[in-house]
């Protein structure tokens, strides 16, 4: 897969934040090399979040994220600070804009930004933009200035050494991308999907349904990247329908090293799959890679103790055209139904809209996120945690409620979260 073809969900995020006119979207289009956000004079240009996936070097594929002002006013100015902290909870590293022309006077938002970046442990660096307007030297550097990397002693209300860039004139804009990789660096995630519970030479069944929702003339995105992941290994993909399956152990002659199937035929492909070849979903393998495979096993017990009338919320990661048959809206809640013989209410959600409150709902039925970064996931995960309602997703509930989830699990042996077999 290309660096332009890498899904979002596994590209390092990237924020810029700051004040209105700090020059966060001219900074973007210097750092990207693209005129990618709108740039104006005007306070509070950027009215959403702007995103763009590229190839930022030395760092590789990216998100690039261009934020509303964080000191916005008014009514519409509030929901624009929202949407930009929203942000917060996808952000990998982020980029921390002041304007040089009000370095000693900061802003009670920018001390509320510092703030959050620390709170959400996300690593950052700051930077002084404007700094041609700072030295009256809009054009030209002497070769001291053009030496300087930092500034030192940092202002007061910061604890931070302070990057001085000029978006206007490029002064130290490759430095920034260089800081910026190396924040970054840290959060890039080392585990596999599958490569690190195969070796060379295995071959990987892969049950993937051909049924109404299933995209015309292509694979779904977690179908496709579990491909790529098992050839990165040196390991061989047989792709099959549900209904091919026992034909195919049939015809291989060769035990698999694993098969990998849609959630939405797990009872049918567990009958079929002999009990000593390793068994799990496409979803669950997701869950581990997101790093949240214990929390959702856990959560999953929720399903067993269901009233009449309890609240469900069914979230995903993105936004789709929903079929007649849809595993979200219809199949999901058709299992709860049966599996608890109770009339629960289903609550929908989709996209960026997951709800900060979740004290009406008695649990928590989540995708398998392959859109989601994993830091957005984790986010999700700690708002229910901290409101001490159960967590799990598709494939893990699934599992448990017709039965195999233990046998679906076992293959992992205490690789619960961090995505390796240590």
């Amino acid at each position: 897969m290309g660096m332009n073809e890498t899904p979002s969900a596994s590209r390092l995020h990237i924020a810029f934040f700051g004040r209105r006119n700090a020059g966060k979207s001219s900074l973007v289009n210097a750092v990207t090399g693209q005129n990618l956000a709108l740039v104006s004079d005007v306070k509070g240009t950027t009215t959403d979040p702007v995103y763009k996936a590229m190839e930022l070097l030395p760092l590789g594929p990216v998100v690039i994220i261009d934020t509303p002002g964080f000191d916005d006013e008014g009514e519409l100015g509030e929901l624009r600070v929202n949407r930009a902290k929203q942000v917060l909870n996808k952000t990998d590293a982020a980029v921390l804009v002041l304007d040089g022309e009000y370095i000693d006077s900061p802003l009670p938002a920018e001390e509320e930004l510092v703030a959050l970046l620390k709170e959400k442990n996300i690593p950052f660096t700051i930077v002084i933009n404007k700094f041609d307007k700072v030295r009256n030297k809009p054009q030209s550097y002497t070769e001291e200035e053009k030496e300087l990397k930092t500034i030192t002693p940092c202002p007061p209300w910061l604890d931070k050494e302070i990057i001085p860039v000029s978006a206007k004139t490029g002064f130290n804009i490759n430095l920034l991308k260089e800081k910026i990789a190396v924040i970054a660096a840290g959060e890039d995630p080392k585990h596999r999907l599958v490569g690190d519970l195969i070796k060379p030479g295995d071959f990987i069944i892969l049950v993937i349904p051909i049924d109404k929702a299933a995209p015309k003339g292509r694979l779904i995105l977690p179908q496709q990247q579990m491909i790529r992941d098992i050839l990165d290994t040196g390991a061989s993909a047989i792709c099959v329908r549900e209904s091919e399956l026992q034909q195919t152990f049939e015809d291989i002659g060769k035990k698999p090293a694993l098969v990998i199937t849609d959630s939405q035929v797990f009872a049918q492909v567990a009958a079929i799959t002999p009990n000593e070849i390793p068994l799990t979903s496409f979803s669950i393998l997701f869950t581990r890679f997101k790093g949240f495979l214990e929390t959702a096993v856990s959560g999953a017990s929720a399903l067993d103790n269901l009233k009449d009338g309890d609240r469900i919320l069914i979230g995903e990661g993105c936004t789709h055209h929903r079929q007649c048959d849809d595993i979200g809206s219809v199949k999901i809640p058709r299992l709860v139904r049966n599996h608890s013989s109770k009339e629960p209410e289903f609550v929908f959600c989709s996209g960026g809209d997951f709800p900060s409150e979740l004290l009406p709902y008695k649990l928590i039925i989540h995708c398998g996120s392959c859109m989601l970064n994993e830091r957005e996931v984790h986010h999700r995960r700690e708002i229910a945690e901290n409101q001490k309602i159960p967590f799990t997703n598709y494939g893990i509930a699934i599992a448990h409620m017709q039965g195999i989830l233990k046998r679906s699990v076992e293959i992992f042996a205490g690789s619960w979260c961090t995505g390796t077999t240590d």
